[in-house]
């Protein structure tokens, strides 16, 4: 997105405009709440769910409750969901199997000063159902797991250089966030070393280049960076990067937070033949519950056994509970091959529907996770307008970063989707001031 577009977009969510300036009564109160909100909290809503990141004016600011495919905002409209609490939602909002569970255990008592018997009941079943992994570890987040992987890695090897793709996200922690203050780099993320994405000779030559000192590579198994079309990886790519790992004696994370169970249920890395010493995975593994977790292999069970590792909440109950159920009601619902089918239909669907109206409308990554941009659009004006058209007619889809297919998605949602689809790209190819509002 260009700066220019964004200074928009920012300008108009602190005015609670429409991004051609007029005003939006459909989300009245969730306006009067971000008001009170920047009294009192930083930017008033922070992070990627900031009204800067969504399209101001034609997005609700705060939600009151959801069901089943559907979300409704604090003003009570409701939208058809492709953003599933940031994919968080794999069963649906609501999911009873899961919930049921869940809340018996709350009534019972979900912190307690020790264990419940159910993480040992998770550990092995995520052990038994992902490929290669011999132990896991439960934390909150995907900032949690992604940083103990690194930290297990570099305890492990004794090097400190940790290697990432451009553009990726792995947590909101300095030393992988994307705040660029100056001390972060001096400090924080001075041994980390990035690359473009699917770049084999850049890998081998950031290898070369720092020989002896790499401690990780920490990848996503597929490429979803923020503002650009997703990249899936080349076999080619994938094998260089454990050949360098091998070599080197270095160790392969496959950072699985965003996409786990969407693609395979013994993990991304198996869908593209990946063969990592750790994995971490969260989002998803228990519809929208907190827990993460952080999974590897049989040789580094002794690095992580004398690795401190804590955290108040860690490991509370009623996520574990969760997490069970869900992996349950995602076989139940139909699994990566249902997720497939809908994600399928939908895709041909907006391509389809994007031709005939003049656009090359392209949706990439996988069929599960999809996002579409503009071929001929590359500072995402046209996402915008698109995204902010398909909320005007009660579809949520976020204009900068990618979308997820649930289990709760019906085949009626998709056609529904597709409807406002048709009129959405007939809006902006019909739009006599389209050129005229472009920032």
């Amino acid at each position: 997105m260009s700066e220019m577009a964004d200074e928009k977009s920012t300008a108009a969510g602190m005015s609670g405009k429409r991004i051609d300036g007029s005003p939006s009564p459909r989300f009245a109160v969730s306006m009067a709440y971000f008001e009170r909100a920047a009294k009192v909290i930083p930017g008033g809503i922070y992070g990627s769910k900031s009204p800067g990141f969504l399209v101001p004016g034609h997005f609700p600011y705060y939600l009151s409750r959801a069901q089943g495919s559907r979300i409704y905002d604090a003003d009570g409209n409701e939208f058809i969901d492709y953003l599933c609490g940031y994919g968080s939602q794999i069963v649906g909002y609501g999911n009873p199997a899961v919930d049921g569970q869940a809340l018996e255990q709350a009534r019972r008592g979900d912190l307690l000063n020790q264990p419940h018997p159910a993480m040992v009941e998770l550990a092995e079943r995520l052990v038994g159902l992902v490929e290669d992994m011999d132990w896991a570890v439960f934390v909150k987040n995907g900032t949690d797991a992604t940083t103990l992987a690194t930290s297990i890695a570099r305890a492990d090897t004794g090097k400190q250089v940790i290697v990432a793709a451009e553009g990726a996200y792995h947590g909101a922690a300095n030393w992988c966030s994307t705040n660029v203050f100056p001390v972060f780099m001096q400090a924080e993320q001075r041994d980390v070393r990035f690359f473009p994405y699917n770049d084999v000779q850049a890998l081998e030559a950031l290898f070369a280049a720092n020989k002896g000192h790499v401690a990780c590579v920490i990848l996503t198994p597929y490429h979803h960076p923020t503002y650009r079309p997703q990249q899936l990886p080349t076999p080619e790519f994938t094998a260089a990067a454990e050949r360098l790992c091998r070599a080197e004696g270095a160790y392969l994370i496959v950072d699985d937070i965003r996409a786990n169970f969407r693609l395979d249920m013994r993990g991304s890395h198996r869908f593209f033949g990946i063969h990592p010493d750790m994995v971490t995975m969260g989002k998803a593994l228990a519809n929208g519950y907190p827990i993460s977790v952080l999974l590897g292999t049989d040789g580094l069970r002794k690095t992580a056994s004398s690795f401190f590792i804590t955290g108040t909440y860690w490991m509370s109950a009623v996520p574990m509970i969760a997490a069970l159920a869900t992996l349950g009601e995602m076989e139940r619902l139909g699994g990566t091959a249902r997720l497939a089918e809908l994600g399928r239909t939908l895709k041909e669907g907006l391509e389809s529907l994007g031709k005939e109206a003049g656009f090359r409308a392209r949706v990439s990554g996988p069929l599960a996770i999809p996002y579409l941009t503009f071929d001929e659009d590359s500072d995402l004006y046209l996402n915008q307008r698109f995204c902010a058209a398909m909320a005007d007619r009660g579809v949520f889809m976020h204009p900068h970063h990618n979308w997820f297919i649930s289990l709760a998605h019906t085949e009626e949602d998709i056609a529904r989707t597709l409807e406002a689809a048709q009129g959405a790209f007939r809006e902006l190819g019909s739009s006599s001031s389209l050129a005229a509002e472009r920032p």
